[in-house]
């Protein structure tokens, strides 16, 4: 038998095979490399002017960092903030492109679609400090707009305004900021899948006397919740993470109690304190999570719908 001739490569070839490698070198620098730093949370390296010495000529301690954030009534406040704020977002923000991707798909007016589609996506290249800046002067206590509504809503008085920045009314801002600013963005690879669905069924879907609604639950739904699966097992994966520019961007001294995170935490400790080895092992603490959530709720979700993570699991 004659032996296939290797094939020559192409231009195309070339280029493709350039761009996987630009994106595998990405990740060994800023994903990869950057692991090397999680001997810090066995070392004592708090407090030290050097980082590459603390990670290298400090003496081992083991466990003692994970101990010493554990018994920290502080870290404990900060966990149960960032566990609390994460669970609301994860039934309140989560479904929310979905819910917007199924009634885009169902405007027939292309242009005012589009129109919707690009206000709603807008947002999200405005960053946090943008962002931001905008929600602070809007929820402004003397000079923002939120008031004077809350007022011809029947809440409040203009004698009397409710201080929007402070504590008891942080998680609220952060949850409908998040909505205004990920919406929209989020909704784009739901309609994409959507895009993807045979439209013979709708039409057979429509010879049945099937109606909108009817439609997006029997067809719609069914068909993408392959990638609702995909991203809810990320996002419950992420219950210890947050956007540290959102947070850090809207907190002040009066909301501190209820707007301190993993995210901001590990900043003031790590980079203004230069406690290193103190937040390496609490870094460490939360991706370790972060991975057991992920495998639990993988497992589970394919026991239970037969989807998964890594691929659906066989069907019998």
């Amino acid at each position: 038998m004659k032996k296939n001739k290797k094939r020559k490569w192409a231009k195309k070839d070339y280029f493709l095979f350039t761009t996987a490698l630009l994106g595998l070198i990405y990740l060994l620098i800023f994903a990869y490399g950057p692991m090397v730093g999680v001997i810090l949370a066995f070392k004592d390296g708090n407090n030290k002017l050097n980082v590459l010495k603390a990670m290298f000529e400090t003496k081992w301690v083991w466990f003692d960092n994970f101990k010493e954030f554990l018994q920290d009534q502080k870290f404990l406040d900060v966990l149960l903030n960032t566990l609390g704020l994460n669970l609301i977002m994860l039934f309140i923000n989560f479904p929310a492109p979905i819910i917007f991707a199924l009634l885009i798909n169902e405007v027939r007016n292309k242009k005012y679609k589009k129109v919707v589609q690009s206000a709603s996506i807008f947002p999200h290249f405005l960053s946090w400090v943008i962002f931001g800046g905008i929600i602070i002067a809007l929820t402004d206590m003397t000079t923002g707009v939120i008031n004077p509504l809350l007022y011809q809503l029947g809440i409040g008085s203009k004698n009397n305004p409710i201080n929007l920045q402070t504590a008891d009314y942080f998680w609220g801002v952060i949850i409908i900021s998040s909505l205004i600013k990920g919406t929209g963005w989020g909704s784009i690879i739901y309609l994409a899948s959507i895009a993807g669905i045979d439209p013979t069924l709708y039409e057979a879907a429509t010879m049945d006397g099937a109606n909108r609604f009817q439609k997006a639950r029997y067809i719609t739904l069914p068909l993408i919740s392959g990638t609702i699966t995909v991203y809810l097992l990320l996002t419950i994966s992420n219950l210890l993470a947050n956007s540290f520019e959102q947070f850090y961007v809207l907190q002040n001294a009066a909301n501190l109690s209820r707007s301190e995170v993993l995210a901001t935490f590990i900043y003031k400790n790590g980079i203004i304190w230069r406690k290193y080895s103190f937040t390496a092992a609490i870094g460490l603490f939360e991706a370790t999570v972060g991975i057991i959530l992920l495998t639990i709720s993988n497992k589970i979700s394919k026991k239970v719908s037969g989807r998964g993570l890594f691929g659906n699991a066989k069907q019998i």
